[in-house]
């Protein structure tokens, strides 16, 4: 590929083995979220259509809710024993939980106990997740240069993407088929086991390696500075540190822009399931298929914007596409109103898609900004945290803001989310022109490292 032919072998082995690990991570991780229509029956007792759809809610949110606390260990593993142990401690988690499932009995065969060994491997799954795609973009971002790092970093999401149709596909093709859903698992773990043994070739990167050898000078000079028999005064005058400041406002901005993408997926994959049931006579199967399109489009955009962002500098692409989405957000209602086929609900979804509130394309710009020594701990915590509370808050506040007041229910969380992205987009844009690294006039240019 032309973008990433300025990188050496060893850059490019280290982009395939994150990506094959990302893709099944993902693969794993939306497995049941999207089958979740077949296994609710299968591990939990029968419901009815309300309750049905709050135990949909609940096998998203099951595996995000406990981000955070992944976010805490992993956090603390990939900043103070580095970014490569993290990444594959987090692939092997992914595989065991697979082979739990895989195995698990029914409700029929064991009753409540399905229900809690299952909910216990997704959380674990939420976990694992948390280390593992915010790991390899930090890994990427320490380990390659301005320009090919913004399109190297945004092919993790793209496989992430791709991850995502692929459990799409497979569950559409179980259910059409009528076939064995283990199979899809005991595939999953098989490929993420491989992904994890062969993350064992990757070295650490260079940006880790260097700041720990910079706490390593800092400890042995503050260590003969006390041994000084000059006394304290001597120490004072070595309160240099070689740490940079933590900026709250960088973190703040970076919550609101990681608030967007749970919203967004909810949305578009789950909030109009009820109209493709209840209005155009959809079934589980039809579902699948018709969220199986759509992220077939969410991949081809992705792709798009994976190209675009070695050209034109993120910021500048992720600023219209919200502003674009603040638009579309606004007249949504009233597009809801005036749909009459389901031809026009895919067109919305789409729509929604396109121009999602998330944090891609500029993950490379977010992580840049945060201090070498915390980076890990901040990007994962303030990650997993916003889209703990976002898929929580959304997938159980928009059923019920949605019954009451209608279409108009959505602009409740939609505008203020949408704003602050735009806000959060803003201050990063600051800091990228204080480092001259923001272009001016062309937005074709090569950017400093």
């Amino acid at each position: 590929m032309g973008l990433f032919s300025s990188l050496n072998r060893e850059q490019k082995q280290a982009i395939g083995l994150l990506q094959v690990g990302t893709f099944l991570e993902y693969f794993d991780l939306m497995l049941y979220v999207h089958m979740a229509v077949l296994l609710n029956e299968i591990f939990f007792p029968k419901t009815d259509p309300h309750t049905a759809s709050l135990l949909t809610a609940f096998a998203l949110c099951s595996s995000l809710a406990f981000r955070p606390i992944g976010a805490l260990i992993f956090g603390w593993i990939g900043d103070r024993i580095g970014r490569k142990p993290t990444i594959i401690i987090t692939t092997t988690m992914m595989a065991i939980s697979c082979i739990v499932m895989a195995n698990l009995p029914t409700y029929a065969q064991i009753g409540i106990t399905a229900s809690w060994i299952v909910t216990i491997c997704r959380i674990f799954q939420g976990m694992s997740s948390m280390g593992e795609i915010v790991g390899a973009q930090i890994y990427l971002t320490e380990s390659i240069k301005r320009p090919a790092r913004f399109p190297v970093v945004a092919s993790i999401g793209i496989i992430e993407d791709l991850g995502t149709l692929a459990a799409l596909g497979i569950a559409f093709f179980v259910l059409s088929f009528n076939m064995n859903w283990r199979y899809a698992f005991w595939a999953g773990a098989a490929i993420a086991i491989v992904g994890a043994i062969g993350r064992t070739r990757l070295r650490e990167t260079p940006a880790f390696l260097e700041m720990k050898a910079k706490q390593l000078k800092k400890d042995v000079e503050q260590a003969n500075i006390e041994n000084d028999p000059d006394g304290p005064e001597a120490g004072a005058a070595f309160n240099v540190t070689w740490k940079e400041s933590l900026n709250y406002k960088t973190l703040t901005s970076y919550f609101f822009i990681s608030c967007g993408g749970p919203f967004s997926f909810y949305v578009v994959f789950f909030h109009f399931i009820p109209i493709l049931e209840e209005r155009f006579g959809y079934s589980s199967t039809d579902i699948v298929k018709h969220n199986f399109f759509l992220a077939c489009a969410e991949f081809i955009v992705g792709t798009i914007l994976m190209y675009l962002v070695y050209w034109i500098h993120p910021l500048r692409i992720q600023k219209i596409r919200t502003a674009i989405a603040l638009l579309l957000l606004t007249l949504l209602p009233f597009l809801m109103m005036s749909v009459t086929s389901h031809v026009h609900l895919f067109l919305i979804q789409f729509l929604i898609l396109m121009f999602a509130l998330q944090p891609f394309p500029s993950n490379p710009i977010f992580f840049f900004h945060f201090p070498i020594y915390c980076r890990f701990r901040c990007a994962t915590l303030l990650f997993s945290i916003a889209r703990a509370l976002m898929y929580v808050v959304t997938s159980f506040g928009t059923i019920y803001l949605v019954s009451f007041f209608g279409y108009f229910g959505i602009w409740f969380m939609a505008l203020p989310i949408a704003i602050a992205s735009l806000y959060g987009l803003k201050h990063f844009e600051r800091l990228e022109r204080q480092l001259k690294l923001y272009p001016n006039l062309s937005p074709i240019s090569l950017w400093k490292s």
